[in-house]
């Protein structure tokens, strides 16, 4: 997080030590390592919070797609006979224009035979045209 090597650390503790005196600094050490705790917890405290309202906003639109996929069941049940099962509907395609080769009759007519091949005749010459 922060970047202090240990030439910064041996200044601020001459520092200390200069300004506080050396019978003062281990309270203030102990004081200082008491709040740093309690910052620590804090930002511990307020990081469980905001994943637990994410976590339960989430839960909320799980909840709601749920309930949509179950209001759509329920009315396409009414619909559907028993005993057949039940088909949602898939998305819708434009509508083809009149005349338009569907897939089907794209696929007929890859099929069709090509020519016949030419006959050859014994001796493995073709014919001429």
């Amino acid at each position: 997080m922060f970047d202090i090597g240990w030439s910064e650390l041996l200044v601020i503790a001459v520092v200390a030590i200069v300004v506080v005196g050396p019978k003062e600094l281990p309270k203030l050490m102990r004081s200082f390592g008491f709040y740093a705790g309690k910052l620590r917890r804090a930002a511990a405290e307020f990081r469980r919070q905001f994943d637990e309202a994410m976590r339960e906003a989430e839960l909320e639109e799980v909840k709601q797609a749920i309930e949509s996929v179950r209001t759509e069941t329920a009315a396409l049940a009414d619909k559907a006979p028993l005993d057949r099962p039940l088909m949602v509907e898939g998305p819708k395609t434009p509508a083809a224009k009149p005349g338009a080769k569907t897939p089907r009759k794209r696929a007929a007519k890859a099929k069709t035979p090509a020519k016949a091949p030419a006959k050859r005749s014994k001796n493995g010459a073709e014919p001429a045209p």
